[in-house]
C-alpha cells in the first residue's frame, strides 16, 4: 500500500511589504496525490496573523497525464487546454453568472475527454445547491461525444431540482432519462417521490409508487419512508398509517424514521391523542427515540394540556443527555408551554438554560420567549427581549414585530402599538394580515372603534382582505363601545364581502348586541347560527345566559341552560354560576342548590363567583343559616371570600336578625385583608343601628371619613337616618356638613332624610334652616316638604310658633320666587352646597 505524505506550501511575506504588521503568514496543508484520482482529499488553510483555519475537500479527478494515449495529442500544451482538477473547475463555474458561459470553462478543460470525471462534477455542484450552473453543465454534457446517459445523474439532478420545488421539471427529467434509455432504478423513484412529498403533491406521489410496482423495481425503506412523509406532512394521516401498514404487509419493517413520521403525521393532522398513543405503542418495539421523536411528543403533550408530563420528558432529555440531547426545538417548545401557562419566569429561565447548554437562540426561540410577555401584556419587557434580539445580529420578522404589537395593545397602549407597526414598514417587513388583526384588536380593545374600522379599510388598500378574525376584532369592539349600530354595519360588510362567520365571530356579535341591551337581535343572530355552519359552544350559551340575567330575563336563561343540555354541550363554571342566580331570582331555591351540586359532580370546583351567586339566593330565601354554612364551606375548600361575598352574608344576617355576626365578619375581612366595599359598610351600618352599638358606629365613619368621596348616596343616606332615628341629631349635622365639606355628592334625597329627622324630633328651627340650604344648592324643597312643616306648625308647634314658622316659610317662598326669576332673567348658576355649607361650618365653628 502506497504511503501518504503531507506536503506544505509556506507563503512567506512579500519581500518589501508597505506595513509589516500586515504581511500575512499563511500554511496550507494538503495530502499528496494517491492512486485514486476520484478519491476525497483534504486541505486545510491556516492563516495564523488572522488567527483562523479553514478545512476544505479537494477532488483531482482524471487529468491529462491521465488520459489514454489516443487523447492526449488533443490537449497538448497549455494555451487552449487548461489541467484543471475537478474541484478547481466546480469554483471556476459557480464564481459565474448562471447566464454567462458556462461552456467556455468547460472546452478549456482537459478533463472533458474523460467519461468518468462527468458524474463526480455534476455531483460536485449539484451538492453546493447551484441548480442553473447544473442545468448548463447537464446540457453541455448531453453534447458531448463520450457522454453516456447514466441513472445517478439524473438521480442527482432530480433531487436538486426537488430541493428548489422545481417538481415540474424534476418529473420531465424523469421522463427524459427514460428516452435515453435509463431505466430509472429505486433511487430515482425514491428522488421523486421525495419531491413530490415536498411539494404536498401526495396523490403524485402514490402514482409514482404504482408505476415503481408495473416496473418490477421493488421498493426500499426509504421509498415507504418518503411516500409516508408525503401524506403525512399534507396532514393525511389516514393515508400514511395505510401505506405503514403496507409496508408491513410487504415484509419491510418500520424503522426510527418510520416512526417519526407517523408521529408527524399526526403533529400535522392535529390527532395528538393519537401520537401519544402510538409513542406508547412505539415503546414496546425495540426501536429507541431520538431527539426528533421525544420532541414531537413533547409537542403533543402541550397541545393536550397535558403540561407536567410535558416537563418530565423534558427532564429525562436532559438526563439522558448521551441519547436525546435536548436541541433549541425541545427548549423552544418548553417556553411556548410556559408561555401558554402565563408562566413567564419559567419561559425566561428556560431561555437562559438553552443558553448556558451551548444553544444559539434562533429567530423562533426569540419569539416564543416574546410571546410569553406578550401574552400577558407586559410590553417594556417584551421591548426589552425585541431589542436584544436586534443586538444578537437576529433581524426580527414579521412575527417578531406582530408580538411585540399585541403586547402593547394588551398592556393598552394603542398608540405605541401603532408606532411598532409603523416601523415594521419603515424595516422592509411587509404586514401581513395577523399584523393588521393584531392592531385591530388594540384599537378596539381600547375603545378606539373608529381607528379599528379605518385600519379595516387601509388594509383593504395595500391588498389584504380581511379575514372572519377582522370581523370578530371589530365585533367585539363594538360591544366595548356600546355600538349598537356598528354591530349592524360590520356584519353586513361582512356579508358584502363574502366572509363566513364562524363561531367565534357569532359569539362577540351576540356578546355586543347583549352589552347594549339588543336581546332581540342577539335571539334573531343565534337563530341564524344555528341554521349555518357555526355550531354554537359553550361560549355561545355563556354569553347568552349573562345577558338574560343582566336584563333580568331569568325565564328565558333557564330556557337556554336547557337548551344548552338538549345539544349536550358541557356547562361551565360561569353558565352554572349564571342559572343559579336565574333560579334564585325566581325563588326556586331547590332547584339552584341542585344545580350548585350538580356542578361539584361534574367536577368543575365552585368558584369564588358561583358561592357568592348561592349565598345571593340564600339571601335572598333570607336563610341566613345556610347562607353561613356555605360561607364556612368555601373557606375549608381554600376559596378566598371577596369583598362581594362578604357583602352577601351580611345581608344574609342583617335579614335573619343577626347583626352581631355582620360584625365578626367584619373582623375576619379585617384580618384577612379584605376591602370594605360599599355594600360591605351599609350592612355595617345597619347591624350597629340595630344593635344600637354607636361606638362601633362611630369606629364605621372614621373609617369612612378617608373614603366618602367613594361612597354611595345610599349608604350615606342611610347612615343619616340611623343617627337621625336614635335621637342623635347633633351626630347627624355633623356628619352632613363632613359630607359636604369632602366633595361627596349630596342629593335631594339626602335633604329629605335630614328634614324628615329634624321635625320628628322638634328642631324646626333647623328644618327651616336645611330648606334654605336647599334652595342655595339649587335643589328647590317639594310641596310635600312645605306641607310638612305647615301640618307640624298647626299640631305641634303651638300658636306663637306656628305664626312664627308661617312668616319664615312665606319668607322662604318670596326669596325663592324671586331667585327663580333672577335665575330665568340672568341664567346665571345657583350657589353650590358646598360653597354655602362651608361657609355654614365655618359660622357654626365660630359659636
Amino acid at each position: 500500500m502506497a504511503a501518504v505524505h503531507h506536503q506544505c506550501t509556506f507563503l512567506a511575506p512579500p519581500p518589501k511589504p508597505r506595513s509589516p504588521s500586515k504581511a500575512p503568514s499563511v500554511i496550507h496543508c494538503s495530502n499528496s496525490k494517491t492512486l485514486d484520482p476520484f478519491e476525497e482529499k483534504k486541505q486545510a488553510h491556516v492563516d495564523y496573523d488572522a488567527g483562523t483555519h479553514q478545512l476544505s475537500t479537494r477532488i483531482s479527478g482524471i487529468q491529462k497525464s491521465d488520459l489514454p494515449k489516443r487523447h492526449r495529442l488533443r490537449v497538448e500544451g497549455d494555451r487552449y487546454q487548461r489541467d484543471w482538477t475537478i474541484s478547481e473547475v466546480v469554483e471556476r463555474i459557480i464564481k459565474l453568472n448562471h447566464w454567462e458561459d458556462v461552456e467556455g470553462v468547460l472546452n478549456r478543460w482537459a478533463g472533458r475527454f474523460a467519461r468518468k470525471n462527468f458524474p463526480v462534477l455534476i455531483k460536485e455542484i449539484t451538492q453546493l445547491g447551484y441548480i442553473e450552473h447544473s442545468n448548463q453543465v447537464f446540457n453541455w454534457l448531453k453534447n458531448q461525444k463520450n457522454y453516456r446517459a447514466r441513472n445517478d445523474i439524473y438521480n442527482m439532478l432530480i433531487r436538486l431540482h426537488a430541493r428548489h420545488s422545481r417538481i415540474d421539471q424534476a418529473r420531465g427529467l424523469y421522463f427524459e432519462m427514460q428516452k435515453w434509455r435509463c431505466k430509472p432504478d429505486v433511487e430515482t423513484y425514491n428522488a421523486l417521490i421525495h419531491a413530490h412529498g415536498r411539494a404536498g403533491q401526495w396523490r403524485w406521489g402514490l402514482n409514482i409508487m404504482e408505476d415503481m410496482l408495473r416496473a418490477a423495481v421493488a421498493p426500499s425503506r426509504s421509498t415507504y419512508n418518503n411516500l409516508i412523509n408525503a401524506c403525512g406532512s399534507s396532514g393525511n394521516w389516514r393515508e400514511a398509517l395505510k401505506i405503514c401498514k403496507q409496508m408491513t404487509d410487504n415484509g419491510v419493517g418500520p424503522d426510527l424514521v418510520t416512526h417519526n413520521i407517523i408521529l408527524s403525521a399526526y403533529k400535522t393532522g392535529l390527532q395528538y391523542s393519537k401520537a401519544l398513543s402510538y409513542f406508547e405503542l412505539m415503546k414496546g418495539t425495540k426501536i429507541r427515540p431520538d431527539t426528533t421523536t421525544l420532541n414531537i411528543v413533547i409537542h403533543c403533550l402541550v397541545k393536550v394540556g397535558n403540561y407536567d408530563e410535558a416537563i418530565k420528558v423534558f427532564y429525562s432529555m436532559r438526563e439522558k443527555r448521551s441519547e436525546c440531547r435536548p436541541d433549541i426545538v425541545t427548549y423552544t417548545s418548553i417556553m411556548h408551554m410556559y408561555s401558554i401557562c402565563g408562566q413567564v419566569e419559567n419561559c425566561h429561565a428556560v431561555f437562559n438554560t438553552m443558553v448556558s447548554e451551548g444553544e444559539k437562540p434562533n429567530i423562533v426561540s426569540y419569539n416564543a420567549l416574546l410571546g410569553a410577555y406578550a401574552s400577558l401584556g407586559m410590553s417594556e419587557p417584551a421591548l426589552a427581549i425585541f431589542n436584544e434580539m436586534k443586538q444578537k445580529g437576529i433581524r426580527p420578522d414579521v412575527v417578531s414585530y406582530t408580538t411585540l404589537l399585541n403586547a402593547f395593545g394588551r398592556s393598552q397602549q394603542p398608540q405605541k402599538a401603532r408606532e411598532i407597526f409603523d416601523m415594521m414598514r419603515r424595516n422592509n417587513c411587509k404586514p401581513n394580515l395577523v399584523s393588521y388583526n393584531a392592531l385591530i384588536d388594540a384599537y378596539g380593545s381600547n375603545g378606539l372603534l373608529a381607528e379599528a374600522v379605518e385600519l379595516l379599510r387601509e388594509m383593504e388598500q395595500v391588498g389584504l382582505r380581511p379575514n372572519v378574525v377582522s370581523i370578530t376584532s371589530l365585533l367585539a369592539a363594538c360591544g366595548r363601545c356600546s355600538q349598537k349600530v356598528k354591530v349592524d354595519s360590520i356584519l353586513k360588510a361582512a356579508k358584502l364581502r363574502g366572509i363566513e362567520l364562524n363561531t367565534f365571530a357569532y359569539n362577540s356579535a351576540i356578546g355586543s348586541y347583549m352589552n347594549v341591551g339588543e336581546y332581540d337581535k342577539a335571539l334573531a343572530l343565534y337563530r341564524s347560527m344555528t341554521k349555518k355552519k357555526a355550531r354554537p359552544d359553550s361560549v355561545t350559551f355563556t354569553i347568552l345566559i349573562n345577558g338574560c340575567c343582566k336584563m333580568s330575563k331569568y325565564s328565558e336563561a333557564l330556557e337556554f341552560l336547557a337548551e344548552m343540555r338538549n345539544l349536550k354541550i358541557p356547562l361551565t363554571r360561569e353558565v352554572y354560576s349564571s342559572s343559579i342566580c336565574a333560579y334564585s331570582k325566581q325563588g326556586r331555591l331547590a332547584e339552584a342548590e341542585s344545580l350548585f351540586d350538580m356542578m361539584k359532580m361534574d367536577g368543575l370546583h365552585p368558584d369564588v363567583i358561583a358561592y357568592t351567586t348561592l349565598l345571593h339566593a340564600y339571601n335572598t330565601a333570607e336563610n341566613w343559616d345556610k347562607a353561613f354554612t356555605l360561607f364556612r364551606e368555601m373557606e375549608l375548600n381554600g376559596i378566598q371570600p371577596d369583598s362581594i361575598a362578604c357583602a352577601a352574608l351580611m345581608r344574609a344576617c342583617n335579614r335573619g336578625s343577626q347583626p352581631d355576626k355582620v360584625l365578626h365578619l367584619a373582623k375576619f375581612m379585617s384580618d384577612r385583608q379584605i376591602p370594605f366595599i360599599d355594600a360591605v359598610l351599609f350592612e355595617m351600618v345597619s347591624a350597629c343601628t340595630i344593635l344600637r352599638d354607636w361606638k362601633t358606629l362611630t369606629q364605621v365613619i372614621q373609617m369612612m371619613e378617608a373614603s366618602l368621596l367613594r361612597i354611595s348616596v345610599g349608604t350615606l343616606n342611610h347612615l343619616l337616618h340611623s343617627f337621625g332615628k336614635a335621637g342623635k341629631i347633633d351626630t347627624m349635622m355633623k356628619l352632613f356638613l363632613k359630607i359636604v365639606a369632602s366633595g361627596a355628592e349630596v342629593s335631594a334625597t339626602t335633604y329629605e332624610v335630614l328634614l324628615k329627622n329634624l321635625l320628628a324630633s322638634g328642631h324646626w328651627k333647623k328644618y327651616i334652616e336645611v330648606m334654605q340650604w336647599m334652595e342655595d344648592a339649587g335643589i328647590p324643597p317639594t310641596i310635600q316638604i312645605y306641607n310638612n312643616i305647615y301640618s307640624y306648625a298647626q299640631k305641634s308647634a303651638g300658636a306663637e310658633n306656628a305664626a312664627i314658622i308661617k312668616r319664615r316659610i312665606e319668607s322662604l317662598k318670596r326669596k325663592s320666587d324671586q331667585h327663580t326669576l333672577k335665575m330665568d332673567s340672568t341664567s346665571s348658576p345657583p350657589l353650590t352646597t358646598n360653597a354655602f355649607i362651608v361657609s355654614t361650618t365655618a359660622a357654626e365653628a365660630n359659636g
